[in-house]
């Protein structure tokens, strides 16, 4: 990206949200996470943590979108290498943008501060809300998430149960299927049927990473155990044709190639 541009990434062709321009509001170098998940694109956590802090000036957020060229952009998506809640901020900075940007705004989170009423009064803030639902049990949980010690599994489904019940908005859930979760994906889909969100986002690592995506055909059995629900599927979802005004490191840096 050119210079000046440290926080705000993309337009990267999203398979759930079309042109998506990326906000990391928790840009520190390092990925800053309350979770260490197996599959993921940016590697391991280099500061794990569930305190939420100031990691970014919002105005900084401010002037890097008013800096920013004509685009063609569907969402302005609140994500990045880090855990985006953590940033203490949230919620200011999800005001400001609606100030001076017309797109919607998405929120991308592993759900494991929605237990907090605090967050959850940010992201009532947000348009659309993607919350990452891996497990059906605490030992599958911490298998493929890999959470700090004050996370648990019951955090992160009443979390997401209290936050539905409250939230004008639309709200997702992301799975992300591997060999760890597969043979309990009918037991995920119980939960899902519980919290009926807006869609399920049915999801399998196809970007490099340490851990194999399932195939095609492992992917679509599973989607038959979510029959009622609006369900999205990596394998099916057309991607746009979306041309980056971020460089290469950057996109890769934050798993986005």
């Amino acid at each position: 990206m050119k210079p000046g541009f440290k926080y705000i990434y993309g337009p990267v062709p999203s398979w759930r949200l079309g042109s998506s321009l990326g906000i990391d509001p928790v840009s520190k170098g390092r990925k800053v996470c309350s979770f260490d998940c197996i599959y993921c694109q940016v590697g391991k956590t280099g500061f794990p943590t569930d305190e939420r802090r100031m990691f970014v000036p919002c105005d900084d957020i401010v002037q890097e979108l008013r800096a920013l060229p004509s685009l063609d952009i569907d969402y302005l998506t609140f994500s990045g290498a880090c855990e985006p809640t953590l940033a203490k901020n949230l919620g200011e900075m999800i005001k400001a943008v609606k100030q001076i940007r017309k797109e919607k705004v998405v929120v991308l989170t592993n759900a494991s501060l929605l237990h907090r009423e605090d967050l959850r009064q940010d992201l009532a803030l947000a348009d659309f809300v993607v919350a990452k639902l891996d497990a059906p049990s605490e030992e599958i949980f911490v298998k493929i998430n890999q959470p700090i010690k004050t996370i648990t599994f019951e955090h992160i489904v009443s979390g997401i149960k209290a936050f539905k019940q409250s939230y004008q908005g639309r709200l997702a859930l992301q799975i992300m299927f591997v060999a760890q979760n597969k043979a309990v994906a009918q037991d995920i889909s119980r939960i899902a049927h519980e919290i009926h969100p807006d869609e399920v986002q049915i999801n399998t690592p196809l970007r490099p990473c340490a851990v194999s995506p399932l195939s095609e055909a492992e992917i679509n059995k599973i989607i038959s155990y979510f029959r009622g629900l609006n369900v999205v599927s990596v394998y099916d979802a057309i991607k746009k044709d979306v041309q980056p005004i971020s460089g290469k490191a950057t996109l890769k840096r934050r798993g986005k190639i």
